[in-house]
Formats: C-alpha cells, sequence, structure tokens
C-alpha cells in the first residue's frame, strides 16, 4: 500500500471532503498540511452533514489519527470552537486521535483584523480574502516572528515574543489609523486556550516517521485547490500557502518519497470564490442554474461560488505543476440538466491560439476561451455507483476530459454520499 496526498486540482471548493472521507476508511492517519479555518469542508456521512474548517476529515472517524501539519496555520479560537461543535455531534475528539504539530504557526486576533483594515481598504490591495487572518500569520511565520504551538506550554517565555510581534504589527495599525494592542492583550489571548490547546500539542514529524517505517497508511489532505497556489495559482488572486502536493511533504514533516500517489480533485464544472480571473465564468442563466444544482456556496464564509464551464486548460496545468497521477471526478451529476455543455480547449490571446494561462495578471484577464460542444444525456445520474449505471454521452464527456487533462479518472463521484462514488483505479495501491 502506497500513502496518497490529496489536492484540489481547480479554486478550492472540489468536494475533497467526501473524498478523502470515503479514503480515509481505509486509511490510519489522515494530515492536513497547508492553510487555515479558511478553507471548508462538508461531510455527509449517513445523511448526517459534518462541516469542517479547520480539523481534517478523517477526524469524524473513530479510528483513525488526524494531525494538523506545521503548513497549517492555526486559529486557537477556530479549534476550540470546532473540536467543541463536534463533540456536541457526538464526534469524540481526544489527543490520542487529533494532534497539533509543535511547530505550527498560530493566528491570532491582530491577524484577524490587519486582513480586514486592507481589504475594506480596497483598491489595489483588496484580493477577496476571507478576512480570517491566514495571509498575515503566514507573513509573520515567514518573518521569523510567529507565535507557535509550542509556544503555549511555556506562558514564561511568551511575553518577549509577544513584544517581537507586535513591534511589527502595531506599526502596521498606527499606519492604518487604528489603535495599538497591548503585550497583556494578546497574552490573555493566548493564556486563556492555552490550557485546552497544549494536550494536543505533539511532535508530529516523529509519529508520522514511526507511522511509515509501520506501515501505516497515510492520507495527505490538502484544502483549496492548486490555482491558488502562491507560486503557481493565478497571483496575486490566491492564497498564502503552496497547495500543490509538494507542499504535502514539506507542510507535514515527511520526506516526499514518502508520497506514493497525488489524487488531484475536480467538478465536472468550475467554480470560483472571490475575485481574480475565470476564462469559463458563465455570469447568466447557466451560471446561475450550475449554482442552484450543485448548490454552490461557501461552507465556511457563505459567499455565492462564480459557476461556468469545465476549464481543461487549468486543469492539465494543474495535473503537470501538481504530479497528478489521477483525479477524482465530481459533481457529474449537477450537469444532467443541460441540452449542450461545452469543456474549454484553449484560449485565444491578442489573436493567437494558447494552451495554457499565462502567468501576467494582464494577460490572464484577457484570455477568451476556446470550446468544444457535447451533446447533454438529460437523465439523472445522481447516485450511479458503476460505469453501466451511466449515460453513454456522460461517459463519452469523461473520457474526452481524461484525453484533455492528461490524466485518468480514478473516482468519481456522483452525490455527495460517502459510497455514490465509481472506483475506477484505488490510489492506495499506487
Amino acid at each position: 500500500m502506497t500513502n496518497v496526498a490529496v489536492v484540489g486540482a481547480q479554486w478550492g471548493d472540489e468536494g475533497k471532503g467526501k473524498i478523502v472521507d470515503w479514503l480515509s476508511e481505509r486509511a490510519d492517519i489522515v494530515v492536513r498540511f497547508q492553510g487555515g479555518h479558511n478553507a471548508g469542508h462538508t461531510l455527509v456521512i449517513d445523511g448526517k452533514v459534518y462541516k469542517l474548517s479547520l480539523l481534517p476529515s478523517g477526524v469524524v472517524r473513530s479510528n483513525t489519527l488526524s494531525i494538523i501539519g506545521n503548513g497549517v496555520v492555526i486559529d486557537p479560537r477556530a479549534f476550540v470552537d470546532e473540536v467543541a461543535r463536534l463533540r456536541e455531534s457526538g464526534v469524540t475528539i481526544t489527543p490520542e486521535r487529533l494532534m497539533v504539530a509543535e511547530n505550527a504557526p498560530l493566528i491570532l486576533s491582530l491577524h484577524r483584523e490587519l486582513d480586514a483594515f486592507r481589504e475594506s481598504n480596497g483598491g489595489s490591495t483588496k484580493i477577496g480574502t476571507t478576512k480570517r487572518g491566514i495571509g498575515p500569520a503566514y507573513e509573520d511565520k515567514v518573518g521569523r516572528r510567529a507565535i507557535r504551538a509550542q509556544d503555549l506550554k511555556n506562558l514564561k517565555t511568551l511575553r518577549g515574543k509577544i513584544d517581537r510581534l507586535l513591534d511589527h504589527h502595531n506599526a502596521l495599525r498606527r499606519g492604518y489609523g487604528q489603535p495599538e494592542v497591548t503585550q497583556d492583550q494578546i497574552f490573555e489571548e493566548l493564556s486563556e486556550v492555552s490550557a485546552f490547546i497544549v494536550p494536543y500539542v505533539a511532535t508530529v514529524w516523529l509519529v508520522l516517521d514511526r507511522a511509515r517505517r509501520e506501515g501505516r497508511r497515510i492520507l495527505f489532505e490538502g484544502a483549496q485547490g492548486a490555482l491558488l497556489d502562491i507560486d503557481h495559482g493565478t497571483y496575486p488572486f490566491v492564497t498564502s500557502s503552496n497547495t500543490i502536493a509538494a507542499q504535502a511533504a514539506s507542510g507535514s514533516g515527511i520526506g516526499p518519497r514518502a508520497i506514493g500517489y497525488v489524487l488531484g480533485i475536480t467538478k465536472a464544472y468550475t467554480t470560483r470564490v472571490g475575485e481574480g480571473p475565470f476564462p469559463t465564468e458563465q455570469d447568466n442563466d447557466i451560471g446561475q442554474l450550475l449554482g442552484e444544482r450543485g448548490h454552490e456556496f461557501g461552507t465556511v464564509t457563505g459567499r455565492r461560488r462564480r459557476c461556468g464551464w469545465f476549464d481543461a486548460v487549468l486543469v492539465r496545468q494543474t495535473v503537470k505543476v501538481a504530479g497528478i497521477d489521477g483525479i477524482a471526478f465530481t459533481k457529474l451529476d449537477i450537469l444532467d440538466a443541460f441540452d449542450e455543455i461545452k469543456i474549454c480547449t484553449g484560449y485565444h490571446l491578442d489573436g493567437e491560439l494558447i494552451h495554457n494561462l499565462p502567468a501576467s495578471q494582464g494577460a490572464q484577464a484577457r484570455v477568451e476561451p476556446v470550446y468544444e460542444r457535447f451533446e447533454g444525456w438529460k437523465v439523472s445520474t445522481q447516485g450511479a455507483r458503476s460505469w453501466a449505471d451511466l449515460p453513454a454521452q456522460a461517459i463519452k464527456y469523461i473520457r474526452r476530459v481524461e484525453e484533455l487533462i492528461d490524466a485518468p479518472v480514478a473516482l468519481l463521484s456522483t452525490s455527495p454520499e460517502r459510497y455514490d462514488t465509481i472506483l475506477v483505479h484505488d490510489p492506495f495501491e499506487g
């Protein structure tokens, strides 16, 4: 058996929660390796809905160890609230079942406030963030002034670290005309949650190394999507972390050779939340219908997602950049209602036909999609659990997607329910 990394192959919201949960049935450990509580997963298990933001999807399974890796930025308040909410739903969460990397940076109230200052300021700084402090927390990590999970173990050393952090943040706050934050405010904020969080803090890389040596199956869970990657996404309309599969190694403390298979998740159409380019966006009745049928609202923010046709150019690009071996194709049933379906196969840019998304922000805004048209199947595929349950035209659509993105379909999801999934190739088999 091999270890598997799951990443989004579009702009996030591809259905990773359901796929990770489905795979975690055979995994011993599920590791979240980047992002924060800005990325939500919705799980539907036996008709019961669980909404997760920070915790790994495996946390709802009693026989799985869940780990929040060092590549994640953790809001202590969000951590406490989510654990409490899941416990109220009947999920057992203990330090034996959930671990937090000791070197994971923390998101503080001043990070959330700075995020909001920038977004409300508008102009060139507005990129459509969730205002949850993710970006500012990553900035402090890179700036070597972050408060990390392990710092909660010894509150006596915390004040000096807070002073170093405030030297930077109070200067920014003065620039925004905001009141300064005191050391006591941050110390109290952290001391209030330290007793709750510290039992979960562990040397995660050591736990994972031991598990790898014992042959335990590890599932690495990414958040958001490859097109939001800080290096390879639609910059600057991206998140503040690397979202591609390579981050699974550095964001959890395990060598890249430990990851044997990369599964990319992609919808049968395309969605995006927030600002930024979207070549196949349908700001019309088609987009409205996709959104209504797909219930396209953000798990975390509740924001309506922008909707459009499947963009094979973008997914092929993320297949290459993220090292995707196979894809899980989700929400095929949303297309059941359409007489005609389109796939973007290329772009026109200033009169030239191109087959990749350019890195330039200006060029990204100017590309025009080139479409291939398909006849719709107009029958329900919802709940299909074998190829025999699918209409021929739907299978034709899937096969064409495989050709265009240069990757095979390993899993096909036909509803939010866990077992409404067609297994083509088991990622754990490599």
